[in-house]
């Protein structure tokens, strides 16, 4: 990949930090989402050198649509004048959604113990697997034609890290994606930035 992704995970929302599992949920931004919204922009003009000849595009889903037109309007551009592919939603948890971790060990013992077997391949009831989630973003990463802003969801970030930048798969599924900071994937490798 010769091209640059400033690759950012939506701000924070209740459910993030209720600890639930949003995937397909259209969970907006809170207070402090809004806030990490506005520090991605500065990480990504200091690390582009001046963002107006990038792509933008994000996910549908109003978290990262939110993030990305904050993230414009502090770059002073027009907040909504970006792209949104629905190939870049987060994963899909099926009936996990909603739930947290602790509450599905609970009540999911034998699917989670199948989901720590082989954490990449592994889909929740109603879901899609890591693998699948891959596919479907490898696919719209491929259309992009230069450096791009590209703002999406922690599952999206961990694929594209795995894919672009080498991480092993067991580790991608593990990595806590942080918000507020911009991952610059470039040349077979990732930079981890905050503001």
């Amino acid at each position: 990949m010769t091209r640059r992704i400033f690759l950012v995970r939506h701000g924070e929302t209740d459910w993030n930090l209720a600890g639930r599992l949003q995937g397909s949920h259209d969970i907006p931004l809170n207070d402090l989402g809004r806030e990490q919204a506005a520090e991605t922009a500065r990480v990504v003009e200091r690390l582009s050198g001046g963002a107006r000849h990038l792509d933008f595009v994000a996910s549908p889903l109003s978290r990262a649509a939110q993030t990305m037109a904050i993230l414009r309007a502090e770059l002073g551009l027009p907040p909504d004048a970006f792209r949104r592919d629905a190939r870049l939603r987060e994963i899909t948890f099926g009936r996990w959604e909603g739930s947290t971790w602790p509450e599905l060990r609970r009540r999911d013992p034998v699917s989670l113990a199948a989901r720590d077997a082989d954490p990449w391949n592994f889909s929740p009831p109603g879901g899609e697997s890591y693998a699948e989630l891959s596919t479907r973003v490898l696919e719209a990463v491929a259309e992009l034609t230069g450096d791009a802003v590209v703002v999406t969801h922690g599952g999206v970030v961990r694929a594209m890290l795995h894919a672009f930048a080498g991480m092993p798969p067991a580790q991608a599924v593990e990595l806590p994606v942080r918000q507020g900071a911009v991952y610059l994937i470039e040349n077979g490798a990732f930079e981890l930035a905050v503001a």
